[in-house]
């Protein structure tokens, strides 16, 4: 009997609450639903089958994780309004007699009621869009797969395990903090304010410190390896900064504002500004976490469709041929049965080279410091600066004579001249010293002298040198290995034979002739002995590609789906719960005489000022963060600028078309509520 009346307690609670209650459960489904799918990814086969379909899936992986932690983190946080809101409720029951103990039998009862229905739901629909998910990702890596749907267990299982225990340790959260209060306390809890924070003044200035710290380190920074080693570090700085600067500023921002006589003695100023100053802090809180949960969702879409949109620029950029080879020997007629074996197998094939490249390169890893590359770490240390991986260069050099023949040109240069292209990075110096070897003028050049697809997979930036003649590039490399001989910490290298062309076929036939070639090499390989090779082949390479920035584009879409719905819900629920701590205020101000347009102006003012500056600040922490996002996105092969600020500019304008619509609805709910038409 018993048992009974607290269901059906915990049943009127939710339905008499349902404003609350209703967008929440909607959110639990939500989560349920996407972590579904994500995990059913991660584990579907069909998926693994289409080529890339592997990489993928680790992708989506990480993904299922992060929805994991911010259902944790995001679902806490919704629940709490829900508490406050109905601590004054519980209060009532506690004083008419009910004990904390039988408030604990409804509330565990609407947990589970909860957890029943948004599990429940959140399951049957990540089962209806589940397959919808797998063609799409399917799709995106090009691949084909059939229509059936079928049921697998093993995510249905690790979703609902995941949410059982969320809502589990919500329940114990509520209890904690039900037991915590007394019955005074619960029914005064809906009318308490809260202070302003002290010393507001001194966490705005250091705000104001973090964030343009934050800002200067992001536009400064012009080394891509440096961007992405200070990314995340700057990314908690803004973080920080704008908590701080919503939290402490915003009551600065106001006291301002109450100094401001002209401004602040008007009906529609005063009435707001002294509301959002009465309980600025919790305000502020709820401001910022819209602001970062905007700011997440346009760089997460902007820059996953921005590497997406790119991905065959990057594939170009990748893989300059069809076909490259690197063959370890400056002895052409070493190479030569490699050369040999690969036009045999074209043959078989009847197809033809294309913009054959043929030269001879040298390549090593140095440590730069202005015009300076050390060859030795030690060296590099002892010069004064630490070796780090944005220090590091790769170098990859040329003679003249093989640079006049690919590009065509009748250059000339002397002894100590040299041209240089520098990739991933930016070089200004006239000059430039290699440590024991020399010191060479250069002369910038605005294209790469030689094609190397494999400078683009490398993290730290490059350089692309064109020296005299074979004779400098040996002096380098005896040096260097003497060096590396003598104990330094490096290995010896040699010189290379770099031997690429295209093909004029589809990409099943390319890669089957690269299978061919790579099967040869093997083969003669094992009969005499011959240089090392490497080979690469620009049809496998796209596949992986397609993978990599499709599976980033997925995620992308899908995480900033998860992050706007946040966004939203957290507006929603400010809003609301704002409306009827604000019901009374109102009510007595339009009994002093303040009539409901003036009441309506006010509340305009008040939401204008606050509502927009998260939108505001997100699209200034976005333009800040370009710069840092551009440099990270180009050691990904994401080199055409224009189209990062197109997709940039794009998302930020559909986002606030997005957030008006929502300041629509929810400004009219929070209008609906002061106003006195809501009465509950």
């Amino acid at each position: 009997m018993k048992r009974g009346l607290y269901f059906r307690l915990a049943g009127e609670g939710i339905l008499k609450n349902r404003k609350l209650y209703f967008p929440y459960i909607l959110t639990c489904i939500c989560m349920v639903m996407m972590f579904y799918i994500v995990t059913y990814l991660f584990m579907s086969a069909d998926l693994k089958n289409v080529m890339g379909g592997d990489m993928l899936a680790s992708l989506i992986g990480i993904g299922m994780w992060v929805i994991a932690l911010f259902s944790v983190i995001f679902l806490f946080y919704t629940n709490s309004f829900l508490i406050r809101r109905r601590q004054k409720e519980f209060g009532l029951y506690n004083i008419l007699g009910m004990g904390k103990r039988n408030l604990v039998k409804i509330l565990v009862w609407e947990n589970v009621i909860t957890a029943v229905v948004s599990i429940a739901a959140g399951l049957l629909f990540g089962i209806l869009f589940s397959k919808l998910a797998e063609l799409a990702a399917i799709r995106i890596l090009h691949g084909n797969t059939g229509f059936s749907i079928h049921l697998d267990t093993k995510p249905m299982i690790t979703a609902a395990v995941l949410f059982l225990a969320i809502f589990a340790l919500i329940m114990v959260r509520m209890l904690v903090y039900i037991y915590r209060l007394k019955p005074v306390e619960l029914l005064k809890s809906e009318s308490m304010g809260e202070k302003p924070p002290k010393s507001n003044r001194v966490l705005a200035l250091a705000g104001a410190v973090i964030l343009a710290a934050a800002y200067y380190m992001a536009v400064a920074l012009m080394d891509p390896m440096s961007a992405m080693l200070m990314f995340f570090f700057a990314v908690i700085m803004v973080i920080i900064a704008t908590y701080l600067l919503f939290i402490a500023g915003s009551v600065v921002f106001c006291r301002i504002l109450q100094s401001k006589k002209n401004y602040y003695y008007k009906t529609k100023h005063f009435v707001s500004v002294s509301s959002m100053m009465f309980r600025m802090k919790r305000n502020g809180a709820g401001l910022a976490s819209i602001c970062i949960l905007s700011t997440m969702v346009l760089v997460t879409v902007s820059t996953t469709v921005c590497m997406y949109v790119q991905t065959e620029n990057g594939v170009e950029n990748r893989y300059p041929h069809d076909i490259a080879m690197e063959l370890s020997s400056d002895d052409r007629s070493a190479t030569e049965p490699y050369i040999s074996e690969t036009d045999s197998v074209l043959e078989e094939y009847g197809v033809q080279k294309e913009n054959v490249e043929d030269f001879f390169l040298y390549s090593f890893t140095g440590f730069q410091a202005g015009d300076e590359v050390w060859l030795d770490a030690a060296s590099y240390e002892q010069n004064g600066s630490a070796a780090e991986y944005d220090s590091a260069r790769r170098i990859y050099m040329i003679s003249l004579e093989d640079y006049n023949r690919i590009s065509g040109e009748n250059r000339t240069l002397a002894q100590d001249e040299a041209l240089l292209y520098p990739v991933k990075m930016e070089y200004r110096h006239d000059t430039l010293t290699i440590e024991n070897c020399g010191t060479w003028k250069v002369e910038l050049l605005d294209l790469a002298p030689f094609s190397v697809g494999t400078a683009q997979a490398n993290m730290e930036g490059s350089m692309f040198l064109v020296v005299n003649d074979m004779s400098t590039i040996q002096m380098i490399r005896d040096t260097r290995n003497a060096m590396a001989e003598a104990g330094s910490n490096m290995v010896t290298s040699s010189i290379e034979r770099c031997y690429s062309f295209d093909l004029d076929t589809g990409d099943e036939e390319q890669i089957k002739i690269y299978n061919d070639i790579l099967e040869r090499f093997l083969q003669i390989g094992e009969e005499q002995e011959l240089p090392e090779f490497y080979i690469d082949c620009k049809a496998s390479g796209r596949s992986d590609y397609l993978a990599l920035n499709g599976g980033l584009f997925f995620l992308g879409i899908l995480l900033g789906a998860v992050f706007l719905f946040g966004t939203v819900l957290i507006m929603y629920y400010k809003q609301v719960s704002e409306g009827y701590e604000d019901q009374d205020r109102f009510d007595i101000l339009m009994k002093v005489g303040m009539s409901r347009r003036e009441v309506r102006k006010s509340i305009n003012s008040q939401v204008l000022t606050v509502f927009f500056l998260p939108l505001v600040t997100a699209g200034v922490h976005l333009a800040f963060a370009f710069p840092l996002i551009s440099k990270i996105l180009l050691l990904m092969s994401a080199t055409e600028e224009h189209v990062l600020i197109i997709t940039t500019v794009c998302c930020y304008l559909v986002f606030a078309v997005f957030y008006v619509i929502v300041y629509a609805v929810t400004s009219k709910s929070y209008y609906t509520i002061v106003s006195g038409k809501d009465k509950k």
